[in-house]
């Protein structure tokens, strides 16, 4: 399968007999070409015979003197949070175990973006055994922040920053239109709803600079009204629905993550007299699965945030706690007033009714 996220430096690193990933000294110095770290033409002298350094051995330890050396604060901070990942993932020995940990401090002293990059990488992992188009673009809302359009009743999911950067490059905002950029071809610029028709694209979809475009929009709608006779319709799930696709990549992240298995299924609501666990995928689904589950009213322009609703189980219930063995755990993924979408898959990692292990 092709590198489709070559910015995450997969390649760099080979899988365990767990099929997780101990961190490479290639993968830590593929760190260095990133954005954050790359030298510019205002990289003083420390900086510049640091970096060298570090491309020579991304292992070596580096005093704080020589830290202190960097003459922009910017700068000084980006090597010392690099410096923190580095040593904090070869401390934890897999991209999991530090992932997984950072969640279980009392304070996460790592930028989003460094956080987003290691989730990437791990999705990467997961993804290569058994991926699809779908799969892997609808894996990005693990990582990348999402805005929503509601068009036609169809619910589209748009990556916000290729978004934000075709609309300021090209005057457009609305998805659905064709968004292009100065410096490229049309036909590569446009923003395209992923279909089977071209779904093969996503893997070739890359930038100029070879790195990704993320300009695939995810269909989240999962089922459409189909008429049967005058005012008579039945809801119809669509065959390669973006929740569906959605539920598969959370499945393998809690198996990944941590060593269950679960199966996830996109439903139309929540009708379970027994209602017993859920938990949010984000901030705005947490809050009204909590009011729903109260019992308290949640107005119309609330529950039309909502964009998804799933159902988890556990293939073992004893894996689950002894008091919800059994029981199914709900899921939602809603959007917010403005139309973000800020997936937050440690989610799954810290709220799931696990049973304690010894």
């Amino acid at each position: 399968m092709l590198d489709f996220w070559p910015a995450c430096g997969w390649r760099h690193l080979q899988a365990d007999n767990q099929g997780r990933l101990p961190p490479s000294a290639e993968w830590i110095g593929h760190w260095l070409d990133r954005p954050e770290l790359a030298l510019v033409d205002e990289s003083c002298p420390a900086e510049i015979r640091l970096h060298q350094a570090l491309r020579a051995d991304p292992l070596r330890p580096v005093p704080p003197a020589e830290l202190a050396a960097l003459v922009d604060d910017d700068a000084r901070e980006n090597y010392r949070l690099f410096l923190a990942l580095r040593d904090g993932v070869r401390a934890a020995g897999t991209l999991e175990s530090f992932y997984t940990g950072l969640f279980r401090q009392d304070a996460i002293t790592l930028p989003p973006l460094f956080i987003d990059a290691i989730s990437q990488t791990i999705l990467r992992q997961l993804l290569e055994s058994d991926a699809d188009a779908f799969a892997a673009r609808a894996a990005e809302l693990l990582f990348r922040p999402q805005r929503i359009t509601l068009q036609d009743g169809r619910v589209l999911a748009g990556d916000r920053a290729t978004l934000d950067r075709l609309s300021d490059a090209g005057g457009f905002g609305a998805l659905g239109r064709l968004l292009a950029e100065a410096r490229v071809p049309l036909r590569t610029a446009q923003l395209q709803v992923l279909s089977l028709d071209n779904a093969a694209d996503y893997w070739q979809d890359r930038g100029h600079d070879g790195l990704e475009r993320f300009r695939f929009v995810l269909d989240l709608t999962h089922q459409v009204p189909k008429t049967l006779a005058p005012g008579v319709s039945v809801p119809v799930t669509l065959s390669h629905s973006g929740l569906t696709a959605l539920a598969r990549v959370l499945a393998r992240w809690v198996q990944q993550m941590l060593g269950v298995v679960v199966t996830i299924t996109p439903v139309a609501r929540i009708d379970d007299a027994d209602w017993r666990w859920h938990l949010g995928l984000d901030a705005e689904s947490t809050a009204i699965l909590n009011d729903l589950y109260r019992g308290q009213a949640v107005d119309e322009a609330r529950m039309a945030r909502l964009v998804g609703l799933f159902r988890l189980d556990f293939a073992n219930p004893a894996d689950m706690r002894a008091d919800l063995a059994g029981a199914p755990v709900y899921l939602g993924l809603a959007m917010a007033a403005d139309g973000g979408l800020r997936l937050k898959p440690q989610n799954l990692l810290l709220n799931l009714p696990l049973a304690r292990r010894s």
